[in-house]
């Protein structure tokens, strides 16, 4: 406690500083991968990516964000043994603040699409194992980590060579493409606003004193989805046919009916993230800012001040402006060429998958998720579409992303507490 008291401001400073710096590799490596595909398919610029993601990612981050989180994030690992010593989990959550920042700048750098989530749990693990003692981690919630490298690519990848074929038959591989393209685009429009509207209703809005129950939310994310397929509808049906465009691409006027649509899913890909991720960067910052502000209470759950939303979406903006252009070519350039209708089907099949685990618990990385959906895309064309080195640089970079957090925060945790202990 006398610890605390002395350099609760100290602490708090660096957990500014770290958490500003662990947004901005979120921003450079998770929101890029998010975006990737849409910039990589050509359906939105980079500086249209960048006003998307700065609106969406707040959104998602403030609405359907929450305004509470889980000190230890994912239950990991369990803070008993230190309750009476609070200043070890500020060494802890620094350490691993810290070491999941610089291993999300190495991997953006590199151009690895890698998860944040696993990045901060290895960190935390690290942390666990030289400063509680390794029966403080939970070693079977490690095993959801292992299970969601499989799981993720193979759900997100299994849906998107689905939708692939799906536009195939029913657009593509028709007597009036264009036509077939402007009939069937409400239909999926549709399906991105009712799946995204529905992850974010069964996430649940407490904040906002919104509780519905599961009928509720089907009818609530219905309604949301007609609405988008009305938008989509209006702006599709201006697009006209290109018969110069189509003698360089065959199907050059087909794929400007997807653009609009892509459109769409960036926007519900920068919300589902912002819900979703915000709190890898900022969770630590916040169980610092608790113990802080409480004078060495160590609590479960922490209230997330507005302020530390507002930093962590302002980080995450800035690494997708300054460093995201890396990730965002992998994704949607090396690992299989995109067009509009591939990037839209894989976004699509993302947020779907999104939807099934978040109801079912199945375990999976957005990350994963959407890489393994973009190789679904380019499966569907054959083995030959896809650049397998570069397939497996991103498999060593997600296997090498737990240890690598570890170590490091053990590293930075040594030398917080020779500094301060």
């Amino acid at each position: 406690m006398e610890i605390i008291a002395s350099y609760g401001t100290v602490f708090l400073v660096l957990a500014i500083i770290f958490g500003l710096y662990m947004t901005w590799g979120v921003g450079a490596n998770d929101l890029a991968n998010a975006m990737g595909t849409s910039v990589g398919a050509g359906a939105v610029t980079m500086k249209q990516a960048i006003c998307i993601a700065m609106i969406f990612e707040f959104l998602g981050a403030v609405l359907a964000g929450g305004h509470v989180t889980e000190t230890i994030r994912k239950g990991i690992i369990d803070p008993t043994p230190i309750i009476d010593r609070p200043e070890v989990l500020v060494y802890g959550m620094l350490a691993a603040l810290l070491a999941s920042a610089i291993w999300l700048m190495i991997a953006s750098a590199k151009g690895w699409p890698v998860s944040t989530t696993h990045s901060i749990i290895g960190a935390l693990v690290g942390f666990a194992v030289v400063g509680i003692g390794p029966e403080a981690v939970k070693w079977q919630s490690l095993i959801t980590v292992v299970m969601s490298w499989i799981v993720s690519p193979l759900v997100g990848g299994t849906i998107s060579f689905l939708l692939v074929i799906s536009t195939r038959k029913l657009i593509f591989d028709t007597a009036n493409p264009l036509q077939n393209a402007k009939r069937y685009a409400p239909a999926y429009i549709f399906l991105v606003g009712f799946t995204i509207s529905l992850v974010t209703l069964f996430k649940g809005l407490e904040h906002l004193h919104l509780e519905l129950n599961a009928l509720q939310s089907f009818a609530a994310a219905t309604m949301v989805g007609l609405l988008t397929a009305l938008i989509g509808w209006s702006l599709i049906r201006k697009v006209k046919d290109d018969p110069g465009a189509n003698r360089t691409f065959a199907f050059a006027s087909v794929e400007k009916v997807f653009t609009p649509m892509m459109l769409f899913t960036a926007c519900s890909m920068a919300f589902a993230h912002g819900s979703n991720d915000v709190a890898n960067g900022i969770g630590p910052l916040a169980a610092v800012f608790s113990i802080v502000s409480s004078g060495g209470e160590v609590m479960q759950k922490s209230a997330i001040p507005l302020w530390i939303l507002l930093l962590g979406g302002f980080g995450i903006v800035l690494g997708l402006v300054t460093l995201g252009f890396q990730v965002m070519q992998t994704i949607g350039k090396r690992i299989t060429e995109l067009t509009p209708s591939r990037g839209f089907c894989a976004e699509l099949a993302a947020a779907i998958t999104v939807v099934i685990a978040s109801r079912t618990g199945l375990p999976i990385s957005t990350t994963h998720v959407l890489v393994g959906a973009v190789l679904g895309v380019g499966l569907a064309r054959g083995i030959g579409a896809l650049d397998l080195r570069v397939v497996l640089n991103i498999v060593i970079s997600w296997v090498v992303t737990l240890p690598a957090g570890a170590i490091m925060a053990m590293f930075f945790f040594f030398t917080l507490k020779g500094i301060f202990g």
